[in-house]
């Protein structure tokens, strides 16, 4: 009992942002519903071999990435259904500090990304194969170290770092183009 008590305490903090990531990776309230409640379930199950004191964030976000590619990757995908409401703003790409220290030292880059709404970042992250899609979000999004991404999706760290950049490097050529293409930013 004490350890169903522990797993409650320690693994309920981060529900929130397990479904942030389940909604990013299946597109559908329902599936991320079930990928999260699969992902609890199976972390439930096997708290007895998590390691106390290692990153308890990093072990569930595995649990979570390897149940979404098992339960989701063979299906055939079904028709995206979103909610405006529910899609979550990008951590990527919100402002850290108050308005002071915004308008201090504001690059060419963040004039750029405060054109830019939610959906146009959200589609262009959504267009990165899912090679480069999964670490840019556990990187950028929820904030994992690249040795936690490795763990995470069981891929070596030179290839994280790999991806990681392709990935980013994507992201910035596919906002550059959305910059030009609405005169946000001059073409060179």
């Amino acid at each position: 009992m004490a350890e169903q008590a522990d797993f409650e305490v320690q693994a309920m903090e981060h529900l929130a942002a397990l479904y942030s990531s389940a909604m990013r990776m299946t597109h559908n309230p329902a599936d991320a519903e079930d990928l999260v409640q699969e992902t609890y379930l199976k972390a439930y199950r096997g708290f007895k071999g998590f390691e106390q004191g290692t990153n308890l964030k990093a072990w569930l976000f595995r649990i979570l990435t390897n149940t979404y590619i098992n339960m989701y990757r063979a299906k055939q995908r079904r028709p995206e259904q979103q909610e405006l409401g529910e899609v979550e703003d990008l951590y990527l790409y919100r402002r850290l500090g108050g308005l002071e220290a915004a308008e201090l030292g504001r690059s060419t880059e963040d004039v750029v990304l405060d054109h830019l709404t939610e959906g146009e970042v959200h589609d262009a992250v959504d267009a990165l194969p899912e090679n480069f899609r999964m670490p840019v979000l556990l990187a950028d999004v929820e904030g994992f170290a690249y040795k936690e991404i490795a763990e995470i999706l069981d891929i070596p760290i030179g290839t994280v770092m790999s991806r990681l950049h392709r990935g980013r490097k994507a992201l910035q050529k596919s906002l550059y183009e959305y910059g030009v293409a609405n005169r946000l930013t001059p073409q060179l």
